[in-house]
């Protein structure tokens, strides 16, 4: 209990256990509005990932994208937005308490994750099941306000939920699993808001698909030398120092969905010039990118939720402009 409380007070300052004299390198966020919610809060906000919004708004957008091409009315697009996002905060936190479940014995031996509420000791597995029985019972309300495809769509995800984590002990593609299931949020928005599956329903599926793939791909290279040592498979330690190219074929095959998207659903002539500054940023990302700085792939990663804010921008401009 004594160890377990300073750990809590140093993740609450914003540090870290060092090893070797140095502090390790976490993307955890423990001592910002994390720190003044009552000590046994904290490692549930933190098992749910609520530290680090990115997330949310990772597995939000291709949802976003969606229910905009889906073209429902003003009023009931903005209840699917209200309802995909508050779901998206839900479904998140479940799927990284799903992951650590999985992952605590794993994660005790890499430094960005060793302090995680599961792998510290913070929190037990007991306590993470309870967690993510509230959390799936919070789901599973608001997939029942959504139309009938939709919840079958919704169901289904929950075996790419629970398999994702396993993906890395028997794959080089972990990465790739993860598009399935973030990028899941496209097919399911389009389906909410327009009831139907057709070509635009795939095409934007495969474009959040190989979106999750190239930035996961990036956030991966921060513990792809841990990963190494534990033998967990990655598309960083794949690839490697050619991890470059990769992106660049996998972002380019991402904007030639985007295009075919717009050409399945019928968008004007607008959305593909407002496609540009999302191409642009993409390949900004793979110029500037240098896998052996575990900050510079952290701050590329979290750059994508303004590309994915800016590819929603584009639909709307093309459902609503010509």
């Amino acid at each position: 209990m004594v160890m377990a409380a300073g750990k809590v007070a140093a993740m609450n300052a914003g540090a870290m256990p060092e090893q070797g004299g140095s502090p390790r390198h976490t993307d955890i966020r423990a001592g910002g509005w994390v720190a003044r919610l009552p000590p046994a809060w904290r490692p549930y906000a933190l098992l749910a990932r609520l530290d680090r919004p990115i997330g949310v708004w990772l597995l939000f957008l291709p949802g976003l994208w969606g229910i905009l091409l889906g073209a429902a009315d003003p009023r009931a697009s903005a209840r699917l937005v209200v309802l995909f996002a508050v779901g998206s905060v839900v479904m998140r936190a479940a799927g990284c308490v799903v992951n650590d479940l999985w992952d605590r014995d794993i994660d005790r031996k890499v430094a960005r994750t060793a302090g995680r509420p599961l792998a510290a000791g913070l929190l037990s597995t007991r306590q993470a099941l309870a967690f993510l029985g509230l959390l799936l019972a919070i789901g599973l309300v608001i997939l029942l306000q959504l139309g009938w495809l939709a919840q079958v769509l919704g169901v289904a995800s929950l075996l790419l939920v629970g398999l994702y984590p396993l993906a890395k002990r028997v794959t080089w593609w972990p990465q790739l699993v993860m598009g399935f299931t973030f990028g899941y949020g496209a097919p399911m928005g389009y389906a909410a808001a327009a009831g139907r599956v057709d070509p635009a329903w795939v095409t934007l599926y495969l474009a959040a698909i190989l979106w999750d793939l190239g930035f996961d791909t990036i956030y991966a290279h921060q513990d792809r030398e841990d990963d190494a040592v534990i033998g967990v498979r990655s598309t960083a330690r794949l690839f490697g120092r050619h991890t470059s190219t990769f992106l660049a074929v996998v972002f380019a095959l991402m904007v030639v969905a985007l295009v075919s998207t717009g050409v399945a659903a019928g968008l004007s002539g607008w959305y593909y010039p407002a496609l540009l500054p999302v191409a642009l940023l993409l390949a900004r990302q793979v110029w500037v990118l240098d896998i052996h700085d575990p900050a510079r792939c952290l701050a590329l990663f979290r750059g994508h939720r303004e590309i994915g804010l800016l590819v929603a921008a584009a639909i709307l401009i093309g459902r609503t402009l010509g």
